[in-house]
């Protein structure tokens, strides 16, 4: 092997990563390719390919014959002699192969075979490590960004980061520098797609271990996740050793490594829960900053019941539910929220709605006796235990039992009618408590109130209201007559006054005739005034 091929060779063992075993069978492989389209495929060809020493040994063997039938796979006797002079006939000798003697297209084919099986070797080595790293965090840089993904490239492969595996606030360019989780590595045809996460809950876990060193030494634990990326998180964590305080430890000096996480986030919300092995404790610790007055789990249903104050259920709800809903992710737990006085409001209709076994019509007092001993106490619990747990009570036959359950479904509907009816009543008594306050106050203004067919009360102008404004409509008519009145008398005049003066030379039966005709017109005009300011105040 020349010094230029053992340099190519050791180059791609270093940038590829790969073994030199490896690339050493490669060639191998492929110099038998290229051998056996040189000789024929029934050539019996050996090759060897030292990395470490620098050579490759290439023969083909042949057997020694008298006759050559197949040049191939045999040798004449006398050609043996010339490479070796004591061998006979029968004898395998191995002749010697150059590489110069397969041409252009034999090493064509050798540098195809090559390159394929290195491709192959890293695909399968990129797939096996990051593998193995699901859950780690990764650094990379962002490549290109697409609608639907960003390239980031990693250190000896690229990975794809979906839209749908990024944060609301995350805005990437080309060139920047990005921390996201390894969450699946997917095998295609282009070879092994490393999917990256930045919304996986493994994410936060890893920000949480290279910022918290006891989380990374596995002092601090963190138990569960529940995570909205973007919005708020809550975490629960337990430590292993009793004098690491565990939320302490995530916390840090002046909040100064969990502000480290929340910057990376963009400003996401993290909550930091003590993990608790008592349901009870943990559901209450899970639904802070809500401070919680009672908590009671069921652990048949998996369901916890828990009451708040009644200013502090929004708070234990949270916005759009937020709270309650990572609460009960976090803890693995239904929750029931409920306020005080809708739990003292449940409580009373609970005790309405109980029905003791003796107050319930056809049953005796030994049968009734029977069922209190075997811890049937109320119409409620007959229904509960239905017929074959009643059969199960000694001295309760099938017939019997069916007769206490429906005697207890009948007690338990007149039961809620009875509820509904004082629901009804209490209701009215308060339209009517309402009607009458409305009253109290209507009557105490100087106003006329009026009662409508549905029992609405109404408030109208009363009687010296509009007694007033009919005064002043009329003040207004008169002093618009009064108005009119004297504009008519002044105009009157002025005409009087100009026919004196174009009538001062006639004589006086002129001037008598001419005074009754002005007085004529003075009073039409004034009746005709006195008619118009009349029908506008009228109209006013």
């Amino acid at each position: 092997m020349n010094y230029e091929l053992t340099e190519a060779l050791a180059q791609l063992v270093r940038e590829k990563s790969l073994n030199k075993q490896l690339v050493a069978e490669t060639l191998e492989a492929g110099l038998l390719s290229a051998a056996k389209r040189k000789l024929g495929p029934t050539a019996n060809i050996e090759i060897k390919v030292d990395m470490e020493a620098g050579k490759i040994g290439m023969c083909v063997k042949k057997k020694v014959t008298t006759r050559v039938h197949d040049p191939v796979t045999e040798i004449s006797l006398a050609e043996a002699h010339k490479t070796k002079k004591d061998i006979k006939c029968g004898d395998t000798l191995s002749v010697q192969l150059s590489i110069e003697e397969f041409g252009r297209n034999a090493i064509q084919a050798v540098k195809q075979v090559l390159v394929q099986r290195v491709r192959e070797a890293e695909r399968e080595r990129i797939y096996s490590e990051y593998q193995g790293r699901i859950g780690e965090i990764v650094r990379g840089t962002v490549q290109q960004v697409d609608r639907t993904c960003i390239i980031v490239k990693l250190d000896r492969t690229e990975g794809i980061l979906p839209t749908k595996e990024m944060m609301p606030r995350d805005r990437f360019r080309h060139g920047d520098y990005v921390r996201t989780c390894v969450i699946g590595v997917d095998r295609s045809s282009k070879g092994p797609q490393v999917v990256l996460s930045r919304t996986h809950p493994d994410f936060l876990k890893g920000l949480f271990a290279s910022e918290v060193p006891e989380v990374a030494d596995k002092i601090v634990e963190i138990r569960n996740v529940a995570r909205e990326a973007g919005n708020r998180t809550k975490i629960c964590v337990v430590s292993n050793d009793d004098k690491v305080d565990a939320v302490g430890a995530c916390v840090g000096v002046k909040g100064s490594r969990v502000q480290a996480v929340v910057r990376e986030l963009g400003g996401e919300r993290i909550d930091i829960v003590p993990w608790s092995s008592d349901a009870v404790v943990f559901v209450t610790r899970a639904l802070s900053p809500a401070k919680v007055l009672e908590a009671r789990a069921f652990e048949n249903e998996k369901k916890t019941e828990v009451v708040v104050s009644d200013d502090q259920l929004s708070l234990a709800i949270g916005k759009g539910g937020q709270n309650a809903r990572l609460a009960a992710k976090l803890t693995g737990w239904k929750i029931d929220l409920m306020s005080l006085s809708q739990k003292e409001k449940l409580l009373a209709e609970e005790k309405a709605l109980r029905v003791d076994i003796e107050s319930i019509k056809g049953i005796g007092p030994k049968l009734a006796d029977k069922l209190i001993e075997a811890g049937i106490e109320t119409a409620q619990d007959v229904e509960k235990h239905g017929v074959k747990g009643l059969v199960e009570i000694q001295g309760v036959g099938e017939k019997t039992a069916e007769k206490l359950v429906i005697l207890a479904s009948l007690a338990i509907t007149q039961a809620r009618e009875n509820l509904m009816h004082e629901r009804a009543k209490m209701a009215q008594e308060a339209k009517d408590a309402e009607r009458a306050r409305t009253l109290a106050e209507v009557v105490e203004k100087p106003e006329v109130v009026a009662e409508g067919e549905d029992g609405s009360i109404a408030q109208v102008q009363s009687e010296a209201d509009l007694k007033k404004d009919a005064s002043r409509d009329s003040g207004d008519v008169s002093d618009s007559a009064q108005v009119a009145e004297s504009e008519s008398k002044a105009e009157a005049e002025e005409n009087e006054d100009e026919d004196e003066d174009d009538n001062g030379d006639d004589d006086d039966e002129d001037d008598d005739d001419d005074d009754t005709d002005s007085d004529e017109d003075e009073a039409s005009a004034l009746s005709e005034t006195d008619r118009t300011s009349c029908e506008k105040a009228r109209r006013r």
